[in-house]
């Protein structure tokens, strides 16, 4: 990935601030609270020239048709809503996006949350969300799996040689690396966090620096050459 511009991160990275009107139990570990943090700042920083998404983990989402909050939500561990204002939430109410649910919803899985991931949370994401990618993903052991909607119910994904999985959601593939999930190109790029992008900058910037420096080097040597044979190098 080549970025020309100077990054500046946005202030919205959703998790975690401390006033949310979340619903949602704490997060079951820190490795869950780890992962969801991965997700959400390598996504600003690989769209941070967007502003048409949202991003959020551990927030509750409000669905009730009769638009209360007191009935019908759910709180995915991370999920993106494309097509909306990038701004900053302290929930996401159905009835005030103008009917948007999420796109892309995550979940980590767990021993105390795997049945109801993998069952009652993914029927409501197929049947009432109409989520078009869902993935589940265990810190733990590892284990990642997705599905997309076809014609209205969830298909499993079939994984890439690399063990990948695509997400037409999110342009990306969503794979484990080094016992993360992570993004990765369409060229098979892993897309970098913050601190992976600035310590890649610096590699680049002393690469260029040492090239320069041998550039120097070489007239140097040249324009010796030519003072041997009396030629003024004139430089």
């Amino acid at each position: 990935m080549l970025l020309t511009k100077p990054i500046q991160f946005q202030k919205d990275v959703i998790f975690p601030p401390g006033d949310l009107e979340s619903d949602e139990p704490p997060l079951e570990s820190d490795l869950h609270l780890r992962q969801i943090i991965l997700l959400l700042q390598c996504l600003e920083l690989w769209w941070q020239n967007r502003n048409d998404y949202y991003a959020a983990g551990n927030l509750t989402v409000y669905y009730s048709p009769r638009q209360r909050k007191s009935e019908h939500f759910r709180g995915p561990d991370f999920f993106v809503v494309l097509d909306t204002e990038r701004k900053p939430r302290k929930t996401w109410v159905v009835w005030e996006e103008n009917g948007k649910y999420p796109n892309i919803i995550i979940e980590l899985l767990s021993d105390s949350t795997s049945s109801v991931d993998r069952g009652l949370k993914k029927q409501i994401y197929q049947d009432t969300f109409r989520t078009s990618e869902y993935f589940g993903f265990d810190p733990y052991n590892l284990e990642f799996v997705g599905f997309i909607l076809i014609n209205g119910i969830y298909q499993p994904i079939e994984p890439n040689p690399q063990g990948w999985l695509w997400s037409h959601q999110l342009g990306l593939f969503l794979g484990v690396h080094e016992n993360k999930l992570r993004y990765f190109t369409t060229e098979g790029g892993l897309v970098p966090t913050p601190q992976e992008f600035a310590e890649q900058e610096t590699q680049r910037a002393q690469s260029a620096i040492q090239l320069a420096e041998q550039e120097k080097q070489k007239v140097e040597v040249l324009k010796a050459k030519l003072r041997e044979l009396n030629i003024d190098p004139g430089i």
